[in-house]
């Protein structure tokens, strides 16, 4: 893991149980790009759905969130703030699930800024698995409070 992907993961408001960010792969000014793995001993397994558990959506809708918005946040934000001040919301999404993602699979998510004004932030999202499906897309905007 690089330096950089240590730093933003460290920044983000999240812990275990609820960390949906294994590594940050790449990032620019434009562009992130993080895995996760949904291991099968999840707590969210358990109930959804019985005998055939599947990723939540919701769950899905927050990995590409804590990539995509509160990640790719903490890294354009880097330089202008103190990240332990930081709060993050998110303000819409618009996303489509294509394909279930099964307790064990990793994840690739990807996001491309659309904007990053006035501290809100707006990307374009999606998700792959392990043999590179597309398991959702979409929209994700939320805005950084610092």
């Amino acid at each position: 893991m690089t330096d950089i992907s240590k730093e933003i993961i460290q920044n983000l408001p999240y812990q275990k149980p609820f960390l949906f960010v294994d590594e940050i792969l790449e990032v620019d000014e434009n562009n992130i790009k993080g895995q996760f793995e949904f291991k099968e001993d999840l707590w969210f397994y358990a109930g959804h759905f019985k005998n055939n558990p599947v990723t939540p959506g919701v769950i899905l809708t927050e990995c590409a969130a804590q990539i995509g918005l509160a990640a790719f946040g903490i890294f354009l934000l880097k330089n202008e703030s103190d990240l332990d001040q930081m709060k993050l919301a998110m303000t819409s999404t618009n996303v489509e699930f294509l394909k279930p993602v099964l307790p064990g699979e990793q994840v690739v998510v990807k996001a491309e800024k659309i904007y990053f004004r006035f501290n809100k932030l707006k990307v374009s999202v999606e998700i792959s698995d392990q043999s590179d499906q597309m398991v959702l897309k979409g929209e994700i905007a939320g805005v950084i409070l610092t």
